[in-house]
């Protein structure tokens, strides 16, 4: 029999609501330490305008000139196998209380190559 699995669009450690920067962003519910692995915000899927399908981290974190957290491009991860993602990681401490924020380029649907911008960005 499979193993049953548990799918959780955020993880336990953060949480969505009102932003003083934009709307709604994410917020970190309990401390999170430098270099932690937040999860995935987008995955490729060439069916896609802009080839990614946006998930609810990469929907909700809000763009800062001085961020808190990193985006990365990877081709796979032990957890999804062999798929294009970007996955958000934290680049400090980040305190229980305080906004997850990347430096992003914003609305690049024009041009699918727009994740190299968001990477270089960081």
């Amino acid at each position: 029999m499979k193993e049953k699995k548990e799918w959780r669009p955020l993880p336990e450690s953060i949480t969505i609501k009102d932003s003083k920067i934009e709307g709604l962003g994410v917020f970190a519910v309990q401390d999170i330490p430098a270099n932690t692995d937040l999860g995935i915000s987008h995955v490729y899927d060439k069916r896609f305008p802009d080839n990614y399908i946006r998930l609810p981290l990469g929907a909700f974190i809000n763009h800062h000139e001085m961020p808190n957290c990193k985006a990365v491009v990877s081709d796979s991860h032990e957890s999804i196998g062999n798929i294009k993602h970007i996955r958000i990681i934290s680049e400090k401490n980040i305190l229980s209380g305080e906004e997850l924020t990347l430096n992003y380029i914003i609305n690049k649907l024009d041009n699918p190559l727009w994740e190299f911008e968001y990477e270089v960005s960081q």
